[in-house]
């Protein structure tokens, strides 16, 4: 009987050590070589593989990323209405896809208006952001250019 007290006396400071070594390993500079360890995705690399431009024709800038085979035109700095023009930079052609970066309820729909008008109406709820691809055919290869406009859902250009 004597061994069974003396038994959880060394169990418990074994457990006590155990419990002091993790509390410490834990603030301890985790290596990036362990093999739990992921590294967070690289931030998609920005591209101009379009030109935008205002109407008018002065110089706008909203960042272009490749996703897959997809240009995703980001538009979360677009402001709540506005327009622009986009066209392929010289001596290249258009993308095979577009996709326009937005956040909901950003502004009501955007109008593209190119080989065919389309309006894509902008979600109001959610708070992270949502991708809108182009349908193939609303601009072709020979298409000039993509005219954009947004503004308020019941706002319509009428063109």
């Amino acid at each position: 009987m004597t061994d069974r007290p003396m038994h959880a006396v060394t169990t418990a400071m074994l457990l006590t050590a155990l419990l002091t070594i993790a509390a410490g390993c834990s603030h301890m500079p985790q290596p990036h070589y362990w093999p739990w360890h992921r590294k967070p995705a690289p931030a998609p690399e920005v591209v101009h593989d379009l030109a935008t431009t205002t109407p008018e024709g002065a110089d706008m800038a909203f960042p272009q990323y490749w996703m897959g085979n997809t240009l995703v035109v980001d538009m979360r700095l677009a402001g709540g209405q506005g327009s622009a023009v986009l066209k392929p930079r010289e001596h290249t052609v258009w993308p095979v896809r577009i996709a326009f970066r937005v956040m909901p309820g950003q502004f009501g729909a955007l109008e593209v208006r190119s080989a065919q008008r389309v309006v894509l109406p902008i979600t109001t709820t959610g708070t992270k952001p949502v991708d809108l691809q182009l349908a193939p055919g609303v601009f072709i290869m020979k298409s000039p250019q993509i005219a954009l406009s947004w503004g308020p859902a019941d706002q319509s250009s009428g063109s």
